[in-house]
């Protein structure tokens, strides 16, 4: 029988986690595997034309389609990334924000994307503390978590770069899905139907809810596994897009329904704040690692914890520690908490900063923070990092073509099923990455208007020697960086291949200071999946970290490029309903 634990915010999508019983009785169920190690749920998948890793198997045969029309990675990476929209609609759509790095074969050059939208211009700061009266934080949900949708026009953005096939080749599975429905698979439904009744419980702040309630469920019940969801509404919110471009969403009748449902509901978004909207192209940053450049962008997002988590643990012996051991573990966690401290400090949308972070990055940096942590002791407080020291609900999916083109790609409601707000008609939720704002003035990620908000969806990417290597990202808010940690440390510290490297036990560190303000007082909690052993457990208690129940783990997708057998090894965890398939 399933036993349902718990359900946990993890800043950007709900998840819902089992006991470590699992399923079905204990973790000794589990069969046997006669190759590699068995904590691995299976092995690479290989292919030498092109790859496609997504959350859904469905998106990720769309996306391995456009690549055998002759369809480029980042043709692949939108056609799946729009499906999803339809059959994964709680944690990615046209009503949330998109994020991207892009390797080009042609220029080898690698390019990052920032399409995440700002606030609206009518909601000044002084309206907005007005409106929420005696609250210190902004609602998680309805009209005052809403921000620009940045998706769309970055579908455009990258298709105009990079693209090949007409839009409308690539929009047209996801139309057909929409109207003739699709069956919702295990893990999707699941969380679905625990959003679905979180959201009912937030009403107070949900001014609209009757247009979520028709789409979103059916006969008034989120559905379950094997049942099948028809979205007619996003039908045509697609084909508008496929015949009129992005200026259909942004300055045509989609905007204008966007516009009239916002006045109507108390949501600040107007038509002008569409129609002004833009993506950025950004260059990554890096550090190198062991020798492996690893690449994330630089805020809004929180990519560059990655960053400096690396740096950390770079003057650390990690393979002698043993992975998964309690000082391995001990150490990740302690490196974690103090790049958090700088997260929720400096990490803001760099148009509004008044200085340079770059310090944050920098090998001397890393060296005067690594001298904070205590091996034979969890910290329970820690403070921002000193600039006088300067010396530096999501879904992920990446696609490669035969050229050598690489995409690495991750795109997000914010929570699940975001605001909870659904424009009459259109048949997709505004997000509710507004929510993730901070309210005090002198704070890097205080709110103003034509901002944007603190994000937490990174996509990474890694070269060697110059070439590519690895384009891979993790699911799951404040999990993303924890995420990205753990599976660089698999792949690059303990040897593990590109499956191994997502299936393998993780940790979860949660209660760090956040960019909303909330402060880190008592060290956090500390989640620990099944396959970390009671002694390791014991041993951490030991060092003074509190241990969660459960907690959620992330959601990995891969691609590894084998230079010298010219080969794509993908690669799709367990923790999700995803595929990876090459050709």
């Amino acid at each position: 029988m399933k036993r349902i634990i718990v359900a946990a915010l993890s800043g950007c999508c709900l998840f819902i986690c089992l006991s470590s019983s699992v399923l079905y009785g204990q973790t000794s169920d589990k069969g046997d595997r006669i190759s590699g190690p068995n904590f691995a749920t299976r092995s690479p998948v290989l292919g030498r034309h092109g790859m496609v890793a997504t959350s859904h198997p469905l998106a990720t045969q769309i996306g391995l389609d456009v690549l055998k029309q002759g369809g480029t990675a980042i043709d692949a990476a939108i056609a799946a990334n729009a499906a999803l929209g339809v059959i994964e609609p709680n944690n990615g759509g046209i009503g949330g924000d998109l994020f991207a790095i892009i390797w080009s074969a042609k220029e080898r050059k690698m390019y990052g994307l920032n399409a995440s939208g700002r606030s609206p211009q009518e909601l000044t700061y002084n309206t907005l503390k007005n409106l929420l009266g005696n609250r210190t934080q902004l609602p998680l949900y309805g009209p005052l978590s809403v921000s620009v949708p940045g998706t769309v026009d970055g579908w455009f953005q990258l298709h105009g770069r990079f693209g090949k096939l007409p839009m409308r080749t690539l929009l047209e599975p996801s139309i057909r899905y929409a109207r003739e429905g699709v069956p919702v698979p295990q893990v999707i439904a699941y969380s679905w139907q625990i959003a679905a009744r979180r959201l009912a419980d937030n009403q107070a702040d949900i001014t609209e809810f009757a247009n979520f309630r028709k789409i979103f469920l059916i006969q008034g019940k989120a559905p379950v596994e094997g049942q099948v969801f028809r979205n007619p509404d996003l039908a045509a919110t697609y084909e508008k897009i496929a015949r009129g471009g992005r200026d259909a969403f942004y300055k045509g009748s989609i905007a204008e329904d966007m516009d009239r449902y916002a006045r109507r509901t108390g949501i600040y978004l107007r038509k002008a704040d569409l129609a002004t909207h833009r993506s950025t192209w950004i260059q990554p940053v890096s550090v190198n690692y062991r020798g492996y450049d690893v690449f994330e962008l630089p805020p809004n997002g929180q990519g560059i914890a990655v960053l400096q988590m690396l740096n950390i643990l770079e003057g650390y012996d990690l393979k002698k520690l043993g992975h998964n051991s309690a000082e391995y573990l001990h150490l990740l966690v302690e490196a974690k908490k103090l790049a958090f401290e700088d997260r929720a400090r400096y990490y803001a949308d760099p148009e509004f900063a008044k200085d340079s972070i770059d310090w944050l990055l920098t090998k001397q940096y890393a060296a005067v923070r690594r001298k904070l942590i205590n091996p034979a002791k969890a910290s329970e407080h820690l403070d921002a990092g000193d600039p006088a020291l300067r010396a530096g609900d999501t879904v992920y999916l990446t696609a490669a073509d035969e050229e050598g083109n690489i995409v690495s790609l991750i795109q997000s409601n914010m929570l699940e099923f975001g605001s909870g707000m659904v424009p009459d008609g259109l048949g997709f939720v505004l997000h509710n990455r507004g929510t993730s704002f901070n309210l005090k003035p002198d704070h890097a990620n205080v709110y103003a208007p034509g901002k944007r908000p603190f994000t937490t969806i990174i996509p990474g990417f890694v070269l060697k020697d110059g070439q590519p290597f690895l384009s891979f990202g993790v699911m799951g808010g404040a999990m993303q960086p924890q995420g990205h940690l753990q599976v660089l440390c698999n792949i690059i510290d303990f040897g593990m291949n590109v499956q191994e490297a997502g299936d393998a036990a993780r940790f979860s560190h949660s209660g760090s200071s956040e960019p909303i303000g909330t402060v880190m007082q008592d060290g956090g909690r500390l989640a620990l999946e099944s396959g970390i052993s009671p002694a390791v457990r014991a041993s951490l208690e030991k060092l003074g970290h509190k241990l969660a129940p459960t907690d959620f783990f992330g959601g990995y997708q891969a691609i590894q490029w084998d230079t010298t057998n010219k080969i794509y090894w993908g690669a799709s965890e367990m923790r999700k309903d995803g595929q990876a398939a090459g050709y």
